[in-house]
């Protein structure tokens, strides 16, 4: 399993802890904004906005705060124009990091990326000081169970797919960023509700660091990930086995 894979994993074990500190709203919350924001706030024209609010029905989250969040994503809404910005920069061993956003307020936002970095030992990065060791791609993840992997495979072989793998109970499909509609449209079709629909930044190569100054990575990541504002965290680190034993 790759490195994001397994962070993804940690993630979703934790998804509990994140619900009891309030973040799980906050979180899908953003996903319908950043929907909205991208293909309108019609759901009959915009797949992505209704798997987000699919996924925010999920998780219980009061039809007022969808609608609002619908309505910043569209700039109906009053409380402030969100924009979406990446940040790059390097956690400790020098291990790069782009960092995606979405906010009313990027110097609040800068401010609080910049003091989690530089009290781990990080740096902020100027642009495309790190992007060149990313690509774009577009990625998909949902629970394997009752589905049929090589139907799975097929369908998403057949709408351009890169990678698709089955791997601790998730179907994860990787694709060209061009054929993120593609997919998801058709997973739509077969009733497939991915828990994860996104634009990732996958590094061009992985860099291998010893446990504990892997698991010193992941925390900063993590510290970040927690931020309000943040709305995913790329990195370049390779996680061993090991490692993520460790952050469970």
């Amino acid at each position: 399993m790759s490195g994001h894979s397994k962070w993804s994993t940690i993630k979703r074990k934790k998804g509990a802890a994140d619900a009891k500190r309030g973040q799980v709203f906050t979180r899908v919350a953003r996903e319908i904004v950043m929907a909205a924001k991208e293909g309108g706030g019609d759901i009959s024209a915009n797949v992505r906005l209704r798997l987000a609010i699919d996924k925010a029905k999920t998780v219980n989250m009061p039809k007022e705060n969808i609608e609002r969040a619908i309505k910043k994503g569209t700039g109906e809404s009053k409380e402030g124009a969100y924009e979406e910005i990446m940040y790059e920069g390097y956690a400790p061993h020098g291990i790069a990091l782009m960092i995606e956003c979405l906010t009313e307020n990027r110097n609040r936002t800068v401010a609080e990326i910049r003091h989690i970095l530089n009290r781990s030992n990080g740096t902020m990065g100027e642009q495309n000081s790190v992007g060149w060791q990313f690509h774009r791609v577009a990625y998909f993840s949902f629970p394997s169970e009752g589905l049929d992997f090589d139907q799975i495979f097929e369908m998403a072989l057949d709408c351009g797919a890169d990678d698709i793998s089955d791997e601790e109970g998730m179907i994860e499909i990787l694709a060209p960023v061009e054929n993120f509609k593609i997919i998801t449209d058709r997973l739509v079709a077969a009733k497939i509700s991915p828990e994860v629909n996104e634009i990732r930044m996958m590094p061009n190569q992985e860099v291998e660091l010893g446990t504990e100054e892997t698991v010193q990575v992941m925390k900063v990541i993590e510290m970040l990930e927690e931020l309000d504002d943040i709305v995913n965290v790329f990195s370049n680190v390779r996680i061993s086995d090991e490692a993520m034993e460790a952050m469970e």
